[in-house]
């Protein structure tokens, strides 16, 4: 899954934007228009397909290497054809393409803004909604450890059977992959933007040779175009009874990466991304399964890995440098993907504050995460030392993305019911028909379970917990706090009866709750007496939307002469910076200097407690994220020598 920001494009669907207005005229405003769309169409070739356009490297051989015989028989041929070709029309095309892309949160997707769209429209907040999201952010998160490694290695595998290499060179396909992947990870942090304008391109290029490859096999044995019948696919399966149903698992391999049809909508437009695939990206990718089914119809032996049987030896060299590219390009997009979906799962509350660094000072979606970096780099090469091979690693690709694919699904129907308003029975009707393929996938992928698909359960396990621990801890916190405190407005007429020394300037208490006395106002009262002349109590809000309107970003609440409440809203897609935001508050009559402002942060020491609700080992997670959060000093972009941090110690 891709659920990537790689051009930082806004959130409404490009495509459909109104025409500019160029000065010579309304042709010149439709030619712009134009070379906009077929821009985007482009680059989403290169980021949103990358990974379900690696799939023909390894998908044929692995369901071929399933079925009974070895898969060089014709049945075998013809039906794992057939179940390719279908896969990609119900999955890819019917599922994402015409049903689950029509369900966006302000143009954006993507299993956390489907829960926030779901969240948004429902009558009241769903808990089995929220733990879908979770499960499903969780998946995504084993595939983006696995994507880099299943791809990056069956590309460098290509180099057993490469013209002039010696037998010998099977010892090097490990190491060279180990640092094509440490490469990959070292240069994030300076940022994709350099690079990505080549990869759509450079992915173009790929796809036109997947079509090459494909059309100059298919005269080897034109009835494969049988295979395009779905009749061949179903005898196939009851023909080879239980093991159809294993083979099915390695069927699936064929579309890994479709979800990112439906998770990248807000940086390319649905139109670009629907056209690219009808147009440009289903007709390579089911051309090349055509040839790579019609040489082994024609030489079974070629069974044992018909991508690269399938290459000639004159081009062999450059059609293994372009595949080394192209799914180095896929782990790209994924690793950004990770990037930015734990930009969101921060906003959403699902993770403590991490440490995220913008790496472009003109596109939002170009961001690097330190902590996410070194976790993917650290999974990855374990992957690959403890599978060791593409097929080994095929094992446990399947499980992730049909489990993600699988929560959409059901994600879909609150959609369907809450948002587009459709009776009960249509909504169990649209999510049926799609989850009912989900399952079968997911049950087929679950046989092998003790052949690797283990891996990113029990990582997705790992991360559910993590999730589910922090958002527990911080409500109880919350409550808490809530508890144990003096409601602002009644301070507020304490202090106007009885007030203490003024210091001039500005005081801004950051705090969750607003109708709360912030923890950091209450101990600069008791230990340092003083109360500033201008008080600002500061909450960051995180609305259920991608982006918030800059003219929406702010709201003040004045409380009296002394307080004034500040409310600073932002999507789950955005990072906060809220001195930036201050400058807004000119335009609203509250103007201060930020230098001579402070900003009052309460830090809070947890401890503990056997009545806390949640069980000891969980208090112990809650207190290591909480000491391991990034600094809100840092996350918040505040300059730090204007801050003042206030300690206390609660229990949890």
């Amino acid at each position: 899954m891709a659920e990537q920001a790689v051009d930082g494009k806004p959130s409404e669907d490009p495509s459909h934007s109104p025409n500019g207005s160029a000065p010579g005229g309304q042709a010149n405003g439709h030619s712009a228009h134009a070379e906009g769309f077929w821009a985007l169409a482009l680059g989403s070739i290169g980021v949103v397909f990358g990974d379900i356009g690696t799939s023909p490297l390894y998908a044929m051989r692995e369901a071929l290497g399933h079925s009974r015989g070895g898969g060089g028989g014709e049945m075998a041929v013809l039906g794992v054809v057939s179940l390719i070709t279908w896969a990609l029309i119900l999955i890819v095309t019917v599922k994402y393409v015409i049903f689950l892309m029509r369900a966006d949160n302000k143009g954006e997707g993507g299993t956390l803004a489907l829960m926030a769209l779901a969240q948004r429209v429902m009558p009241r907040r769903s808990t089995f909604v929220f733990f879908l999201a979770v499960f499903g952010a969780a998946l995504f998160y084993g595939d983006g450890i696995i994507t880099p490694a299943v791809s990056v290695l069956s590309a460098v595998e290509g180099l057993r059977d490469a013209p002039g290499v010696p037998k010998s060179a099977d010892g090097l396909v490990l190491p060279i992959s180990a640092g094509i992947l440490i490469a990959l990870f070292l240069v994030q942090s300076r940022g994709t933007a350099l690079v990505a304008k080549f990869f759509g391109p450079i992915t173009a290029v790929w796809f036109l040779t997947l079509a090459g490859l494909g059309f100059y096999h298919l005269a080897d044995d034109l009835s494969v175009f049988r295979a395009l019948s779905p009749h061949y696919g179903v005898s196939f399966l009851l023909d080879n009874g239980f093991l159809g149903f294993v083979i099915l698992g390695s069927v699936f391999l064929a579309v890994t990466g479709a979800e990112a049809l439906y998770a990248d909508m807000g940086h390319f437009g649905k139109k670009p991304i629907r056209v690219a695939w009808l147009g440009f990206v289903l007709p390579c990718l089911l051309v090349n399964y055509l040839g790579q089914g019609a040489l082994v119809l024609a030489n079974p032996e070629a069974r044992s890995n018909p991508f690269f049987e399938m290459i000639p030896e004159i081009a062999y060299w450059p059609v293994l440098i372009l595949a080394t590219i192209a799914t180095v390009i896929a782990s790209q997009a994924v690793i950004t993907g990770a990037f930015s979906m734990t930009q969101q799962a921060v906003s959403l509350g699902l993770f403590p504050r991490i440490d995220i660094r913008r790496t472009s000072e003109t596109q939002a979606g170009q961001i690097y995460v330190p902590q996410v970096n070194t976790f993917l780099l650290v999974g990855v090469l374990l992957l690959l030392f403890v599978f060791r091979t593409s097929s080994n690693l095929a094992s446990a690709y399947g499980i992730a993305v049909t489990g993600a694919m699988f929560v959409d699904t059901l994600l879909f129907f609150f959609i369907v019911r809450h948002l587009w308003k459709r009776p009960v029975w249509q909504a169990v009707a649209a999510s049926t028909a799609f989850g009912v393929l989900d399952v079968v996938f997911i049950t087929s992928n679950l046989l092998k379970f003790f052949h690797g698909a283990w891996l990113p359960l029990a990582l997705g396990g790992a991360l559910v917990v993590i999730m589910w621990t922090w958002t527990r801890g911080a409500q109880i916190l919350y409550d808490k706090s809530r508890r144990d405190s003096v409601p602002l407005a009644e301070l507020a007429d304490i202090l106007k009866a009885r007030s203490p020394y003024r210091a001039p300037g500005t005081a801004i208490f950051l705090t969750s709750d607003p109708d709360i006395a912030p923890v950091a106002l209450m101990h600069n009262l008791k230990h340092n007496k003083v109360l500033h002349e201008k008080n600002i109590i500061l909450t960051i809000h995180t609305a259920e939307t991608p982006r918030v309107a800059e003219e929406k970003r702010v709201r003040i609440e004045p409380l009296n002469d002394d307080f004034k409440k500040l409310i600073i809203a932002y999507g789950f897609m955005e990072s906060p910076n809220i001195p930036k935001a201050l400058g807004l508050c000119r335009k609203l009559g509250l103007k201060f200097d930020i230098m001579a402002t402070s900003f009052f942060l309460g830090r809070r020491s947890v401890v503990p407690s056997a009545q806390s609700g949640m069980p000891l080992w969980q208090d112990k997670l809650f207190i290591f994220l909480m000491k391991n959060a990034a600094n809100p000093t840092d996350f918040y972009k505040i300059p730090p020598g204007r801050v003042v941090e206030m300690g206390t110690q609660v229990t949890v």
